[in-house]
């Protein structure tokens, strides 16, 4: 079984992650995100267009212009970073068929992938940014900048 996030939301939740681990309260720009995260940075404005639009982050324009959080990375969840980039068709979609479910609105195993969808979504709303810019920085700490690759999905 395959759990995955897109490419946009596993580069939302990187860029996302590269705010909250800076250790300034400044700015950083989409060329040292891209950089640090090892993000397309082609591809990265529109990540950070949908971060601001979800208003988790704030952009500022010009030379010394950038990207910086909207708020603490404590009060950031994992689960809001991916909702601003992530469109979640599970709901509607039936485990067995790829499709609806019956009629009803219920196949055979709608109640257990349901309750295991919900416990995901619970996990992803408790984690923060916070939380995952500390293990990054320990991470960073322990085994070097350069051999460590982001420990994300589709990496």
């Amino acid at each position: 079984m395959r759990l995955e996030l897109t490419r946009r939301g596993d580069y939302a939740v990187r860029a996302a992650v590269a705010l909250a681990a800076t250790n300034t309260d400044g700015l950083l720009s989409t060329r040292r995100i891209a950089a640090e995260m090892r993000i397309p940075p082609r591809f990265l404005p529109q990540v950070m267009a949908d971060l601001v639009r979800a208003e988790l982050v704030v952009a500022q324009t010009g030379r010394s212009g950038g990207y910086r959080l909207s708020k603490p990375a404590s009060d950031i969840s994992l689960l809001d970073v991916i909702r601003a980039t992530e469109h979640d068709r599970a709901v509607r979609t039936c485990i067995l068929r790829g499709g609806l479910c019956d009629p009803d609105g219920r196949c055979d195993v709608h109640d257990a992938f349901s309750d295991a969808r919900d416990a995901l979504l619970n996990s992803l709303g408790r984690a923060t940014l916070a939380e995952a810019a500390e293990s990054r920085q320990r991470r960073l700490a322990t085994a070097g900048a350069a051999h460590v690759s982001p420990p994300f999905l589709g990496s």
